[in-house]
C-alpha cells in the first residue's frame, strides 16, 4: 500500500458526466438498450478456486482493537513514543495510588521489557478500545495476568462502567513463588460498551500481560479472533489470505529485536517475532502510528487461513524499504539472515513435527502442516533494480530447497510509470512466476480500464492483483469495482489472484479510506464494496464462457474547463500567465503587475501579489488551488512561468478545471520532488495519466506550456516537449461476464450497470438449452448510498426470473450489479 497514493474517501455523484465521457441521463428512469451475446460452445479461461481472496494488514487498528479479540489495550505496558508521539507506557491505563512502569532485570522475560510495579493498596484500570471494554449480558470473559509479589498478595479484579458493576468481582491469590500466570472468569451481568477493567492489589506486586478475552471467540479458540469480524471474512469464502502487509513488511529497520540491535522498536514485520507464547513475543511500532502487540501473529494467520479454507500467502521483507522510505539495505550478513528466516518460515508451515521449526508449530498446537504453496517477497518497492537483485537471491534459495513453492514478486506501488515498467521488464526477463500489482484509483479509471489485462502477454508472468480500490465506500465505488472485476474474470488466465484492500477499519482509528469492513468495539458492518466483493467471491464459476456486449453511446466532448495554479507543501511564484485559444484569440493574460482579481482561491494556503508575481507562501499547505477563466473553454494554450521558493515539491499547473473536484493538473516535481506527472481528478479522486521521473530546482524559473486540442494534451517544459496524452477512453458503465459453474452446470450471467439509466438488454445464450427460471441476486441502490452501523442501504436481494430462453430480454436496474444463475438442461 503506497502511503503517497493515499486519498480520502470521495463523493461519487455524476463522475461520468464530469469526465465528459458519458451523456447525462435526463431522468433516473431513462432506459438504454444493450445486447449480450454468449457463445457456450467456445472455451474461455479457467478460473482457479483461489481467484479471489482477502488481504489483511494491521492498519486502522485491524489487529489489536480489531480482529484480535483481546479487550485490554496496552496489556503489557509496552506502548512507547516510538509507536506514537502521544504514547506512554501507561497509555489506556489509570493508576490509583502508587504505580509505575519499570524496565529492569525483574521483568517477565527478555523480549517483554516493561512491567507495572504496583504499590500496596493501589489499583490500575484499563479503558480498552473505542469507548471502553464491551461485554454482553450472560457471556463469559476470561481474565489472566502474570504477577509477582515478594510477600504474596491478593488481587481483586473487577469489571464496571459509569453505571456500576458489570460482573461479580474476582479475587486472585498471588503466591511468593515469582512470576506466574493467574486466571479468573467473569460472567457479564449486563451489556455495556463502556466497561473498565480494574486490578487492585492488597500488597506490593508486579503485573504484566493483563488480559481479558471473550470466551466466545471465532471457533472458540484461545488467544482467538473476534467472532463477528472473522465470520465476515469467512462469509466471503476467500481463496487465499495475504498477510501481514503491506507497508508493515517493507518499512523500518531490518534488524531483530535483541540486545545486539539495541532493542529497536521500529522494525519491519518479521515472522519469528510473532510466534510462541504471547508473553514471549516481541513488540513493535506499527507503520500506521500505533503499537503492535503481535498477539495476532503468523501462527494465528495460518490458523485463520486453514479455518476458512483459504490458501495462506505470507509476505516477507526483501531488505528494500518502500512506502516513502525507499532505501536499499546493504548488509550481506543481514540479507542472508532474512533469506534463512524465509526458509525457516516454510519449514514452520510445512515441515514435519520432528523438524526444527515444525516442532515449534506442533508445540503451539498444530502438529499437521499448513500446506504453504505461495510466498511473496517484498511489497511495493520504489527501487526496482535494487529490489530485484535481492529478490533473485531469495528466489534462488527458496527454489533450491523448496522447488514447489511459488515465489511472487511485485511491480511497485502504481498501475503504470517508470517503476512499474522497469519492474515488469525485470520480472519478465527472469521468468518470475507471478507479479503483484497494486493501485488505488478513481472510479472513472476502473470503468475505463476494464480491458487492462486483455493485452497482457499470455506466456509471461501471471498477475496477482494484491491491492486495489476505487477511493471510496459509496455504492458508486462498488459499482465501478464490479465493472472492473468482470475484466479480471474474463482474463482469469492471466489474473490468477485478486484482493481488495484494506480489509478492516475501526471507525475511531482510521488511517486509510476506503475499507471493506467497518467496526467499533461492539458492532461491525459491511461496506457497499464488501457486498460487491461477496457477490463475486461466492459466485465465481470454474470457467469463463466467452461473451460480448454492446456499449453505451459515448459523448467524447473536448476537454473543457478553466485554468489553475497550485502548490503542495511548497512555496512558489507564478508570472506571465497567458491563455490563448486555438484560433489565436487571447482568453486570459496576467502579469500580476496589478492585483489578482482574475483569480478565485478555492484551495488552502496563502496567495498574494509580490513584486509582480503571484506567490503562495504557506510551505505546509496542500492543494492551494487558484483558478481563472471560463469552465466552457476548450482548445487552448496555457503558458506560465513558475519558480519554486521553498518546500518539499514543485508546482501544479491545472487545466480543464470544472470545479474543485474535477480538473487535470501537471504535477511538476511531485512525490517529494522525485516525479512529474499529469493527474486527472474526477469528483475528488485522482488518477495518473502519464508519469516520468523528474525534479524541480529551487530558485529556477521554468517556462510551462500546455496545449489542449480536443481530448489530446501536449506539454512543454522550457520549450522542450515533455510528453503528451489523449484522454479518449470511454468510461463504459455497462459491463458483463459469463462463467460456468461446473458442479451445477449453471451459466452465471454477471452484469454491472453503473449509470442512472436502466439497461434493457437482449440476451442471446447462443443456442444453449436452459431452464426457464433463473435465480437472481441484485445489488441496487443510489450511487451515493453508504452502509453504516445503523443503516444498510446496500444489500443483496434474491429473486427469481421466469422468462429465460435461448433468447430473452432482461432490464437491469439503474446503478446495479445483477447475477443471473441459469440452469442448463
Amino acid at each position: 500500500m503506497s502511503r503517497t497514493r493515499w486519498r480520502l474517501g470521495l463523493g461519487a455523484t455524476a463522475f461520468l458526466v464530469a469526465a465528459g465521457l458519458v451523456p447525462a441521463p435526463a431522468h433516473a428512469d431513462d432506459v438504454t438498450d444493450y445486447a449480450i451475446t454468449v457463445d457456450p460452445a467456445a472455451r474461455g479461461a479457467k478460473i482457479d478456486d483461489t481467484m479471489y481472496g482477502v488481504f489483511f494488514e494491521d492498519i486502522n487498528r485491524a489487529a489489536d482493537g480489531g480482529l484480535y479479540a483481546e479487550l485490554v489495550q496496552n496489556r503489557s505496558f509496552e506502548y512507547s513514543t516510538a509507536d506514537n508521539s502521544s504514547y506512554t507506557p501507561l497509555t489506556s491505563w489509570t493508576v490509583a495510588g502508587a504505580g509505575q512502569v519499570v524496565n529492569d532485570d525483574g521483568r517477565l522475560g527478555e523480549r517483554n521489557r516493561n512491567y507495572l510495579s504496583l504499590g500496596a493498596g493501589s489499583s490500575v484500570t484499563n479503558a480498552g478500545y473505542n469507548t471502553g471494554i464491551h461485554v454482553d449480558e450472560g457471556k463469559k470473559y476470561d481474565f489472566s495476568v502474570w504477577a509477582r509479589a515478594d510477600a504474596g498478595t491478593a488481587l481483586t479484579v473487577s469489571l464496571q462502567d459509569a453505571e456500576g458493576t458489570l460482573a461479580a468481582a474476582r479475587r486472585v491469590t498471588v503466591t511468593k513463588s515469582g512470576w506466574a500466570q493467574y486466571k479468573a472468569t467473569f460472567t457479564a451481568s449486563r451489556t455495556s460498551s463502556d466497561g473498565r477493567l480494574t486490578v487492585a492489589s492488597s500488597a506490593a506486586a508486579a503485573l504484566d500481560m493483563v488480559s481479558l478475552f471473550p470466551r466466545d471467540t471465532y471457533r472458540g479458540e484461545p488467544n482467538g479472533l473476534r467472532k463477528d469480524l472473522a465470520e465476515k471474512i469467512a462469509a466471503l469464502q476467500p481463496g487465499f489470505v495475504r498477510f501481514p502487509g503491506g507497508c508493515l513488511v517493507n518499512t523500518g529497520s531490518m534488524e531483530d529485536y535483541s540486545a545486539a540491535s539495541g532493542w529497536q522498536r521500529k522494525r519491519s514485520y518479521q515472522w519469528k517475532d510473532t510466534i510462541g507464547p504471547v508473553e514471549q513475543r516481541a513488540t513493535n511500532a506499527n507503520f500506521w502510528g500505533y503499537n503492535q502487540s503481535y498477539g495476532l501473529g503468523y501462527y494465528e494467520y495460518f490458523r485463520l487461513s486453514e479455518d476458512i479454507g483459504a490458501m495462506p500467502l505470507p509476505v516477507v521483507p526483501a531488505l528494500v524499504t518502500g512506502c516513502g522510505q525507499n532505501k536499499a539495505v546493504v548488509d550481506e550478513a543481514l540479507l542472508k539472515r532474512h533469506i534463512q528466516d524465509t526458509l525457516d518460515l516454510i519449514e514452520f508451515a510445512n515441515g514435519p513435527a520432528s523438524s526444527t521449526w515444525g516442532k515449534v508449530r506442533a508445540k503451539m498446537g498444530h502438529a499437521k502442516p499448513f500446506h504453504l504453496t505461495h510466498i511473496e517477497v517484498g511489497n511495493e518497492e520504489n527501487l526496482p533494480n535494487e529490489f530485484f537483485a535481492r529478490f533473485k537471491e531469495f528466489r534462488a534459495a527458496i527454489q533450491a530447497k523448496y522447488p514447489d513453492i511459488q515465489v511472487i514478486s511485485n511491480s511497485g506501488p502504481d498501475d503504470s510509470g517508470s517503476t512499474f515498467d522497469t519492474a515488469w521488464q525485470l520480472n519478465k526477463d527472469a521468468k518470475v512466476d507471478m507479479v503483484d500489482e497494486h493501485y488505488y484509483n478513481s472510479p472513472q479509471w476502473f470503468l475505463q480500464n476494464n480491458d487492462r489485462y486483455d493485452s497482457y502477454d499470455r506466456s509471461g508472468p501471471k498477475v496477482f492483483l494484491g491491492e486495489y480500490a476505487s477511493q471510496g465506500n459509496t455504492f458508486k465505488n462498488g459499482l465501478t469495482e464490479a465493472a472492473f472485476m468482470t475484466g479480471l474474470e474474463r482474463n482469469a488466465d492471466v489474473v490468477k489472484l485478486a484482493s481488495y484492500a484494506p480489509l478492516f477499519a475501526n471507525e475511531d482509528y482510521v488511517q486509510w479510506r476506503p475499507d471493506l469492513i467497518w467496526f467499533n468495539n461492539h458492532a461491525s458492518w459491511n461496506s457497499a464494496n464488501y457486498e460487491v466483493q461477496k457477490l463475486f467471491m461466492t459466485n465465481v464459476g470454474d470457467r469463463v464462457v466467452p461473451s460480448t456486449a454492446t456499449g453505451t453511446p459515448s459523448l467524447l466532448a473536448p476537454i473543457t474547463g478553466a485554468v489553475g495554479l497550485s502548490t503542495w507543501a511548497t512555496t512558489a511564484a507564478y508570472d506571465d500567465v497567458r491563455v490563448t485559444g486555438a484560433d489565436g484569440n487571447t482568453l486570459l493574460t496576467d502579469d500580476f503587475s496589478g492585483d489578482a482579481s482574475q483569480w478565485t482561491h478555492t484551495g488552502g494556503g496563502s496567495w498574494s501579489v509580490q513584486d509582480g508575481q503571484y506567490v503562495q507562501t504557506d510551505v505546509t499547505a496542500e492543494n492551494t488551488m487558484v483558478s481563472a477563466g471560463d469552465p466552457s473553454w476548450h482548445d487552448y494554450d496555457l503558458k506560465a512561468k513558475a519558480t519554486k521558493k521553498a518546500g518539499k515539491e514543485g508546482f501544479l499547473v491545472a487545466f480543464g478545471v470544472k470545479d474543485t473536484g474535477n480538473y487535470f493538473w501537471w504535477n511538476i516535481g511531485g512525490w517529494n520532488n522525485t516525479q512529474t506527472a499529469v493527474e486527472q481528478a474526477v469528483d475528488g479522486g485522482k488518477s495518473t495519466l502519464i508519469s516520468k521521473a523528474g525534479s524541480v530546482e529551487t530558485g529556477r524559473t521554468y517556462d510551462i506550456d500546455v496545449k489542449v486540442r480536443g481530448r489530446q494534451v501536449t506539454l512543454y517544459l522550457d520549450g522542450q516537449e515533455w510528453g503528451s496524452f489523449t484522454d479518449d477512453k470511454p468510461a463504459e458503465p455497462f459491463r458483463q461476464v459469463v462463467t460456468k459453474d461446473q458442479k451445477t452446470g449453471d451459466l452465471i450471467v454477471k452484469v454491472v450497470n453503473a449509470q442512472n439509466a436502466a439497461a434493457r438488454t437482449a440476451i442471446d445464450l447462443g443456442g444453449a438449452k436452459v431452464a426457464s427460471r433463473a435465480r437472481v441476486t441484485t445489488l441496487a441502490a443510489g450511487p451515493d448510498a453508504v452502509n453504516s452501523e445503523t443503516s444498510t442501504a446496500v444489500a443483496p436481494v434474491k429473486s427469481t426470473f421466469d422468462g429465460v430462453a435461448g433468447k430473452f430480454s432482461y432490464t437491469f436496474p439503474a446503478n446495479s450489479v445483477t447475477f443471473l444463475r441459469i440452469r442448463q438442461r
